[in-house]
């Protein structure tokens, strides 16, 4: 007994109030939202503010223009978490919003960022008139188009790639639709959409600089955050100015991956498909710290009963018989209907597009288009190749050894950050001192943010590899080349396809930034679509913006449906054993 109260109810009081750890929890998470709170409110100023308070060279001012660029980047990783869920199971589960849907995927990861700013960011400014809100959402959906399209291909790669034996399973359990995705599909899918979200969100800072430096023909917005730092220290020829951006940005990407990617990477890996005893599991302080904790963790378990509450909702009639298995339904009358309303929809957008590029462009300006279009689908080849005999070994040896993950996240995720403008200086210096061709020496600039989709899809693969099939090769002594091509690169060509595909679409993207660099007053451009696309935004040329961006989609279309995918009807039918 003690105070009249016996030992175990003691015990039982003393777990139920919050510990050391609760106060850590707590403490982290109204930081945070207070952080939140006062770079949400500066975006209801009125856009006046931009000229009252110019953008600073200070480095004193990096923490502030921090903070607004990391809160831009989140809101649009929420958008795209959204969109991927909407758009990524309806194309996988719907045979004919996939054929729609998927090319729609293809040409929208291919429009350069400067494609959507030309048309979108006059009609956020209409929608808030002289509010800094605006510019805010245009800057907000630039980040945006940089990040949802890797998202939606992981997700749409993992649902069609379910194993059969785990859909066999679920209707044995006789799971309806609702109960499969959430309790199957997307447990399968969390270890490579994690990855990809990382992936994600390091490709925003990429474009980071294009999304916060507005300058559209007439219209020009300099945000505060570290974009607008770093075009104001090219613009002035800063180098100490870009060092503090650099160090700004490895602070932020550090933060980040240790309190939200880190925990996000060891939690999904609870969802790997194994048979036997994997090996070790990457670990997260602040996932420990939060299993510490008292009051938290009650929180948290209460918020996640209610999830799987919300998951296991199924209809009424529970004694349904199990849905048979999913198998393509045959071609009908409701199929060619179908196709002849896309033909007919594809058919008039085109000849809307058509009629405006008319306007202000004329043949030779599309044969120039398609000329300068060459140029950038070779670069884009070659760059994707190379990349992938680099990297597919690197990802696979990093993903099989979650301890060397661990490691090479942060440091993977700065590199993937690393916006190109920060190289310009060296790469227009060494250009123009030795008179360098700038079709050769520009071209590793579009590499330096598409490499990484491959590297960290096949970490994905290499992750969520089954533990038992490496027991299964070692006791058969598989070793050597036989290992790589009858083990592994198997088990990870559906998500290097991801990575391929994601990667490919990006180097077209990352042209519009590599084939046209700057220092100051110094231009060095590359012949490509790219420039062609970068200057006619500039100059505010509305139909050669599109003709630009059209001839870039039937480039791009025309690559996947020759090469990535027939690859990724292979990975499927490997994948799929049915």
């Amino acid at each position: 007994m003690l105070n009249g109260l016996p030992a175990m109810d003691t015990g039982r009081a003393r777990r139920r109030l919050p510990n050391l750890w609760d106060l850590f929890a707590f403490g982290l998470l109204f930081t945070t939202l207070i952080l939140i709170f006062q770079g949400a409110r500066e975006t209801l100023a009125p856009i006046s503010v931009l000229q009252q308070d110019p953008i600073s060279l200070d480095p004193a001012r990096l923490p502030e223009y921090a903070l607004r660029t990391t809160l831009r980047m989140l809101a649009a990783l929420v958008a795209s978490l959204a969109f991927t869920f909407a758009y990524g199971a309806l194309a996988a589960k719907n045979r004919r919003a996939e054929m729609v849907l998927v090319p729609l995927l293809d040409i929208l990861q291919s429009v350069p960022i400067l494609g959507f700013l030309s048309f979108t960011v006059v009609g956020f400014l209409a929608l808030f008139p002289g509010r800094l809100l605006g510019a805010e959402l245009a800057a907000i959906f630039a980040i945006f188009t940089s990040q949802a399209w890797n998202m939606t291909f992981s997700l749409y790669q993992s649902l069609k790639t379910v194993p059969a034996e785990l859909e066999e399973a679920a209707r044995s359990f006789h799971l309806s639709a609702w109960q499969r995705f959430w309790r199957l599909e997307v447990p399968f899918s969390m270890p490579g959409l994690v990855w990809n979200t990382m992936m994600s969100m390091s490709g925003g800072w990429f474009f980071v600089v294009a999304s916060e430096a507005i300058a559209v023909g007439a219209t020009s917005i300099e945000l505060p955050g570290i974009g607008s730092y770093v075009a104001l220290a090219i613009a002035r020829r800063d180098l100490a100015a870009i060092g503090w951006a650099v160090l700004a940005m490895l602070v932020v990407i550090g933060l980040y991956d240790q309190l939200m990617f880190r925990p996000l990477v060891a939690w999904s890996d609870k969802f790997r498909v194994e048979r036997s005893v994997g090996a070790s599991a990457p670990r997260s302080w602040v996932l420990l710290a939060a299993r510490r904790t008292r009051l938290f963790r009650r929180w948290l378990a209460t918020l996640a009963a209610l999830a799987r509450a919300l998951s296991r909702q199924r209809p009424a009639a529970s004694t349904r018989r199990p849905a048979p298995p999913r198998r393509a339904a045959p071609g009908g009358a409701a199929d060619r209907v179908w196709l002849a309303l896309v033909l007919l929809a594809v058919l008039l957008m085109a000849w809307k597009i058509v009629a405006f590029i008319a306007g202000g462009a004329g043949w030779p300006d599309v044969a120039t288009a398609l000329r300068l279009g060459s140029y950038t689908l070779a670069r884009v080849v070659v760059l994707v190749a190379l990349s992938s005999l680099l990297w597919v070994p690197v990802g696979v040896w990093i993903g099989l050894r979650p301890r060397w993950a661990e490691r090479v996240q942060p440091l993977a995720q700065f590199l993937a950050a690393f916006p190109a403008n920060l190289v310009f200086p060296f790469v227009v210096l060494l250009i123009v001192r030795h008179g360098l061709s700038p079709d050769i020496w520009l071209s590793p600039l579009m590499v330096l943010g598409t490499q990484w989709y491959i590297l960290f899809n096949v970490i994905a693969g290499a992750s969520a590899f089954p533990g038992d099939l490496r027991e299964v090769a070692a006791s058969f002594h598989v070793r050597g080349p036989s290992w790589w091509f009858k083990v592994v690169l198997p088990g990870v060509f559906p998500y290097y396809v991801t990575g391929a595909i994601t990667a490919s679409g990006a180097a077209w993207n990352t042209s519009i930034v590599a084939e046209l660099a700057s220092w100051g007053t110094t231009t060095v451009r590359a012949h490509g679509l790219g420039a062609y696309i970068a200057d006619a935004t500039t100059a505010g040329d509305h139909p050669r913006i599109v003709l630009g961006i059209a001839v870039m989609s039937l480039l791009v279309l025309a690559l996947n449906r020759l090469l990535w995918q027939p690859l990724y009807d292979l990975a499927m039918r490997r994948t799929r054993l049915e």
